[in-house]
């Protein structure tokens, strides 16, 4: 009679593991894509950082407003820069939007940097 009980029982449970593996695979996709999301941003903030100081740098060092706009550009397609002067510093502002996958998350990347202003 055992035997009879642990095939009922096992013919009771078929199934259970696929239904259970069709409820989690959603949420773990989920996770992974707003990880993988997370770092994209990630890297998009360490790329205007590195591109405010880029700009700031050659605002200091007397380049055209277009020149530096055009390059920031390259570096950081989408990106908008702001600039203004404090004092003897030249200082910017870049702003600048994920796209793709990450663009789901709402987030925007922002850098400043300031740079001395060599009198030309």
């Amino acid at each position: 009679m055992t035997a009879r009980g642990g095939v009922a029982r096992w013919r009771a449970e078929r199934g259970s593991a696929t239904a259970e593996f069709a409820l989690a695979f959603p949420a773990v996709l989920g996770v992974v894509a707003l990880l993988l999301g997370g770092v994209q941003v990630a890297g998009l903030q360490v790329r205007a950082q590195d591109a405010a100081a880029d700009a700031a740098r050659g605002l200091g060092r007397g380049d055209s407003a277009a020149a530096v706009a055009a390059r920031l550009q390259r570096q950081v397609p989408g990106a908008v820069l702001s600039s203004w002067v404090d004092g003897d510093l030249r200082c910017v502002r870049v702003e600048v939007a994920p796209i793709g996958p990450a663009a789901v998350l709402g987030l925007q990347a922002r850098a400043g940097a300031c740079a001395l202003d060599d009198g030309r």
